[in-house]
C-alpha cells in the first residue's frame, strides 16, 4: 500500500467531522444570507458587508488560536495528559482575551461604516445586525478552543454534533424572527443577528458541559482548570499564534477587502459577490478541515518522533483537495444560475452576475484547496513565518492591486475583482508548496 493511502486513512478519521464541523460554522452564515435575500437585496447586502468584516476577523483569530490545538496534540502525542491540559488553559484565556477584543473592535469600527465607500442604503439597515454579529465572535473563538481541544484528543464527532444541532437552531430562530412566525414580531435583518448570537451562545455552553461530563478528559480537565497563565507558555502560544493569525488574516482580509471594492461598484455587485463567497467559502471548508486535521496530525507525529509521516500525509490530503475542487467546479460550472437563484428572490441581474463569478470561484478551488493544506502542514511543523510573508505577497500585493486595478480602475467589474483574487492564491500555491517540499527534504535528510 502507498504509503499516502496509509496516512490518508487516519487523516480523514480526523478531517472529516472537522470538515463538517467547518461547514456548520459556515451553514449558519449560509442559511443567514439564504433567508436575508428573501427579505431583500439591500438587507442581503447588508449582510454582505457584516460578513465580510466578521470574515476576515474570524478567520485570523482561527489562525491565532490553533496553536493551542498543535500543542495540545503534540503533548498528548507524547502521552502527557497533564500538560495537554495546562496548554488547553492557556488556549481558553487566549480565546476569551481575543474575542472581547476583537468584538470591541469589531463594534468600534461601526462609527466608521459611513466611510468605507458603501451604498447609504445598506449603512442605513446594518446597525443592529452588525453589532450582534460582533458580539457574537466571544462565544464563536470559545467554540473553536474547545472544539479543537476535543479533536487533538481523537473525539471529534461530538463538537460535530453539538454545531449541527445549533445550525438547525439558527434556522429555527432565523424562520422565527426574521418573518414573524409564532406570534412572534418580524424582525428582519436584526431577527437573524439575535438567532446566530443565540445559537452561538448555547453551543459554548453545550460543548463546555460535555467535556466536563467525559470520563476520559477527566484528568486534562482537572489539569487545565488547576493550571495558572504562565508567562512564559503564553509567549510561546503567541509566537507561532500570531504569525499563524496574521497569514490568515491576510488571505481572509483580501477577501473582505474584495467585498468592499464590490460595495463601490453597486449595490447589485455587492449582492452578487455575497452570494459567490458565501459559495467559495462552503467549498473552502473541506480543504480547511484537511488543513486543520494536517495540523493536529503534524503534531502528534512531531510529539511521537515520527517526522517521517509528514509528506505523504501532505499528499493524500492534496489529492482528496485536488478531487473536491474538481466537483464544486462541475457544480459551479454546470448549475451556477440554479446555485445562485436560491439565495435571492426575483433579481435576475444579481442571479446573473453571481452566476459568472462562480465560474471563476470554481477555476481557483484548485489552488484555494492546496495553499490551504500546504499551510496545515507548516502549521503543524511549527512553520509560521515563512508563510506569513507568503500569504502578505500573494494577496495584498498580487491579488488585490490586480483586482482594484482591472476591476474598479479599469471596468473590469466584479468578474475583474476575483480574477485578482485566483492570481494570489494561485501565487501562494506555488510558494508554499515549494516551502513545504523543502522543508520535509531538509529534515528527513536531518533523520
Amino acid at each position: 500500500m502507498p504509503k499516502w493511502i496509509a496516512e490518508l486513512r487516519p487523516t480523514l478519521a480526523l478531517a472529516v467531522p472537522i470538515m463538517m464541523g467547518q461547514l456548520s460554522q459556515m451553514l449558519m452564515g449560509v442559511t443567514d444570507s439564504m433567508m436575508i435575500g428573501h427579505v431583500g437585496t439591500v438587507e442581503l447586502a447588508a449582510a454582505a458587508f457584516t460578513g465580510a468584516v466578521f470574515g476576515i476577523i474570524f478567520i485570523g483569530c482561527i489562525g491565532l488560536l490553533q496553536p493551542g490545538a498543535v500543542l495540545v496534540a503534540r503533548a498528548h502525542g507524547a502521552g502527557d495528559e497533564g500538560l495537554s491540559g495546562i496548554w488547553q488553559r492557556h488556549a481558553r484565556g487566549l480565546a476569551w482575551a481575543a474575542g472581547l477584543g476583537t468584538a470591541g473592535l469589531m463594534a468600534a469600527g461601526w462609527c466608521f461604516a459611513d466611510r468605507f465607500g458603501q451604498p447609504p442604503e445598506v449603512v442605513a439597515v446594518m446597525g443592529p445586525f452588525y453589532l450582534l454579529i460582533a458580539l457574537s465572535l466571544v462565544p464563536t473563538l470559545l467554540f473553536q478552543v474547545d472544539r479543537q481541544f476535543a479533536e487533538a484528543l481523537g473525539r471529534p464527532w461530538e463538537p460535530l454534533a453539538i454545531m449541527l444541532a445549533c445550525v438547525g437552531l439558527n434556522v429555527v430562530l432565523n424562520w422565527v424572527l426574521i418573518f414573524g412566525n409564532f406570534g412572534c414580531p418580524k424582525l428582519g435583518l436584526t431577527g437573524a443577528g439575535v438567532a446566530t448570537l443565540t445559537a452561538r451562545v448555547l453551543s459554548v455552553v453545550v460543548l463546555r458541559w460535555w467535556l466536563n461530563r467525559r470520563a476520559s478528559f477527566s484528568a486534562v480537565q482537572a489539569a487545565a482548570r488547576g493550571a495558572r497563565i504562565e508567562r512564559g507558555r503564553a509567549k510561546e502560544m503567541l509566537a507561532l499564534g500570531l504569525p499563524m493569525g496574521a497569514a490568515l488574516f491576510f488571505e481572509g482580509g483580501a477577501f473582505s477587502a474584495a467585498a468592499v471594492m464590490a460595495g463601490w461598484l453597486g449595490t447589485v455587485q455587492l449582492a452578487a459577490h455575497q452570494i459567490a463567497i458565501t459559495c467559495a467559502a462552503t467549498a473552502f471548508m473541506v480543504p480547511l478541515g484537511l488543513s486543520l486535521g494536517l495540523a493536529v496530525r503534524v503534531g502528534q507525529a512531531v510529539g511521537a518522533g515520527r517526522r517521517e509521516t509528514v509528506l505523504p500525509m501532505a499528499a493524500g490530503a492534496a489529492y482528496v483537495t485536488l478531487g473536491t475542487a474538481a466537483l464544486s467546479l462541475l457544480v459551479f460550472v454546470l448549475a451556477g444560475e440554479a446555485v445562485a437563484g436560491s439565495f435571492v428572490k426575483d433579481d435576475p441581474a444579481v442571479v446573473a452576475l453571481a452566476a459568472r463569478v462562480l465560474v471563476i470561484v470554481a477555476l481557483f478551488q484548485f489552488f484555494d484547496g492546496l495553499q490551504v493544506v500546504f499551510a496545515g502542514v507548516l502549521r503543524g511543523l511549527a512553520d509560521v513565518k515563512v508563510p506569513l510573508v507568503v500569504a502578505f505577497v500573494a494577496y495584498w500585493v498580487v491579488a488585490l492591486p490586480v483586482g482594484y486595478w482591472f476591476g474598479v480602475r479599469a471596468g473590469g467589474g466584479l468578474e475583474a475583482i476575483w480574477i485578482g483574487l485566483a492570481g494570489g492564491l494561485a501565487a501562494a500555491t506555488l510558494a508554499l508548496g515549494w516551502r513545504l517540499a523543502r522543508l520535509t527534504q531538509a529534515k528527513s535528510r536531518v533523520a
